[in-house]
């Protein structure tokens, strides 16, 4: 029999699979990043001799977010901590759910039993085929944090730190995002490999809780092994710091390229019923409105159609999504979607330049450039 294992926690997890929210970009057009240094306070993590865990990963965490916020002017950096304090594992993936954070990178250092094992590996969430492997006892490990925390039972739905058969519990889930969680877990692990010289121990899959709670693309870097002497001092030098650093800067700006490409995908903004259409005429960004999405056109004479200024459609997949306000100027578009949230709650900004829909961070980089 499962240990430790309730039918509330299945259910959990299949709920939570269901209610995964879209990602999105915030009100400022900006992609949002939750940088989360593995560890703090009175949860050191993984020690070797005066060297823990927790101040490396802050180190590499700082020193990333810097480089992201001097390098990537649209980009909103969010820490789940700065300094030396601990912070449950719900709440730092609660901070990037109430961000709604488009991108959750977690930073942890590794460590073993021998002193000989060495090198980086990333993670994403899931399970993969072999429970007894070094995977299954990493995450094991880093889920054991939970056992710091009041009341750690209320949390995590009956799931056990200390049993590998509570790990079942995911394989119930499939993220949502994992092809997006893949693609940045790959930029991480080849830029570690590549610009840090970090030995290499590939991508994989475990069940991670920090991963778990998080509602967007996610991943979990291990730096190296703070038990490895070698790699210890090297982690915790300058050096260390600042190429580790970078190495998962220039990843996630490689993510961010992808991600931006992605959503500049030529997609006809067709059928337009208001005054203006984005056909490519404006040189510059147009920003509208996205209010409400049908499987066909709506009748000429609709009501709603008159509802607002500029309401036009175009059509994504099979669907028509219909828009209203058609504006180069960013702060008037926010208006415009501030007005329409009075009846449509979920309405949202959404951008088109030169004929294609690009997501708004790319509008705002457009614009910026422009300047």
């Amino acid at each position: 029999m499962i240990k430790n294992l309730t039918i509330k926690a299945v259910f959990s997890a299949l709920c939570l699979l269901m209610t995964l929210p879209a990602r999105s970009i915030d009100e400022q057009g900006r992609f949002v990043l939750v940088i989360d240094p593995g560890h703090g306070g009175k949860d050191p993590g993984a020690i070797n001799g005066k060297s823990q865990e927790k101040v490396i990963n802050l180190n590499v965490a700082l020193k990333m977010g810097k480089l992201i916020e001097q390098n990537c002017k649209n980009v909103k950096v969010i820490y789940t901590r700065k300094t030396d304090v601990f912070v449950e594992l719900y709440k730092r993936a609660d901070i990037a759910n109430k961000a709604n954070a488009d991108m959750f990178i977690s930073i942890h250092t590794n460590s073993a039993k021998g002193k000989t094992a060495n090198g980086a590996e990333t993670y994403l969430l899931g399970v993969e085929d072999n429970r007894t492997s070094a995977n299954l006892n990493a995450a094991l490990e880093e889920n054991k944090a939970i056992l710091l925390e009041n009341d750690y039972q209320a949390h995590y739905e009956g799931y056990d730190p200390n049993s590998p058969e509570s790990m079942i519990i995911f394989e119930f889930m499939q993220n949502e995002y994992q092809k997006e969680s893949l693609k940045m877990a790959t930029f991480a692990q080849n830029q570690m490999v590549k610009s840090a010289k970090r030995p290499d121990r590939g991508v994989h899959q475990a069940g991670y809780l920090v991963l778990w709670k998080s509602t967007m693309p996610s991943i979990l870097v291990e730096l190296g092994f703070i038990s490895n002497d070698n790699e210890c001092r090297y982690l915790t030098s300058q050096k260390g710091t600042d190429e580790m650093g970078q190495s998962l800067y220039k990843a996630f700006k490689e993510y961010l390229d992808y991600f931006n490409k992605q959503t500049e995908k030529a997609i006809p903004a067709t059928q337009a019923i208001g005054n203006r259409n984005s056909d490519g005429n404006v040189s510059t960004p147009i920003y509208k409105v996205q209010f409400m999405s049908l499987k066909s056109p709506l009748k000429k004479n609709d009501k709603r159609l008159k509802e607002y200024a500029n309401v036009d459609y175009y059509s994504e997949n099979g669907i028509c999504k219909y828009t209203c306000g058609d504006t180069t100027d960013y702060n008037e578009i926010i208006k415009t979607r501030n007005e329409v949230r009075k009846k449509y709650k979920d309405a949202f900004v959404i951008a088109f330049y030169k004929g294609k829909k690009i997501s708004v961070n790319a509008a705002r980089e457009i614009e910026a450039k422009n300047k």
